[in-house]
């Protein structure tokens, strides 16, 4: 009966693996490294001292200053937790086009031992958001069919719908939102898409070949959804006549869902 639950045990894993595979395959030419510690649910250090943000993957944030923990951060700490544990403690790194950010961590997708990738493993758990910002975009299709199986079962972050009204935007920070854009424009500062309320969504000049031009121009009018990190300019020394107070940059053309 033992021998037979343990069959049973690992047929089941085999094909659980074989489907989180299936968003993903596995890479090749990866570099082996150790991980400290998990940090968050999307940032793990090495011991090498090398803290590594996920490309793909954004999740809930851990309460700093004072702040509760967004739901679900803790959840999304302690998955990404057992999947390095489960890898070993040591996971294989593949560095994006573009190897840092802005804070200095180190921009990479990062695999188990057995070669699957732990962002879509931590997006079909539905304990992340998948995004994408340009020149590390070389997953995009296979993380964001992660999320949508996730999206579809309800799973984690998806039980409820995390999906804001565009003029119900109060706060900075990721947000997916939907809304009606109320007016297009193109100038030498990008193209801008208003919605009805505050939120205009821009795509800078240097993203234009990222984007379908002709699509973005004929949404006036059209429902759309878009995710990204919410800037609130009038804390840029207040706001100029009929400027809007909430703007999210588009960082690649799968950050915004456009009707067919």
């Amino acid at each position: 009966m033992k021998k037979a639950s343990l069959a049973g045990a690992f047929f089941v894993s085999a094909i659980w693996l074989s489907a989180a595979q299936a968003f993903c395959p596995t890479a090749a030419g990866l570099t082996s490294v150790s991980v400290q510690r998990v940090v968050d649910g999307d940032t793990l250090r090495l011991t090498d001292g090398r803290n590594v943000r996920m490309i793909g993957l954004n999740t809930p944030e851990l309460g700093k200053q004072g702040r509760g923990d967004e739901p679900f951060a803790v959840a999304a700490r302690k998955h990404l937790q057992a999947l390095v544990d489960d890898s070993g403690g040591r996971v294989g790194l593949r560095l994006g086009k573009q190897a840092k950010d802005h804070y200095g961590r180190t921009l990479a997708q990062i695999y188990s031992a057995s070669g699957v990738n732990l962002q879509a493993q931590m997006l079909a758990a539905g304990l992340g958001f998948q995004v994408a910002v340009a020149p590390n975009v070389d997953l995009v299709a296979c993380q964001q069919a992660a999320e949508r199986s996730a999206r579809q079962a309800g799973l984690g972050l998806w039980r409820q719908s995390p999906v804001v009204k565009a003029q119900h935007i109060q706060r900075s920070g990721f947000a997916i939102v939907s809304g009606r854009v109320s007016k297009v424009q193109r100038n030498r500062g990008g193209i801008w898409i208003e919605l009805q309320g505050s939120l205009v969504l821009r795509v800078a000049p240097n993203l234009f070949g990222q984007f379908d031009s002709a699509r973005l121009q004929a949404l006036n009018g059209k429902q759309i959804e878009a995710r990204g990190w919410v800037i609130d300019r009038s804390q840029r020394g207040g706001l100029p006549k009929g400027q809007r107070r909430w703007l999210l940059p588009l960082t690649h053309p799968s950050m915004l869902h456009m009707p067919r």
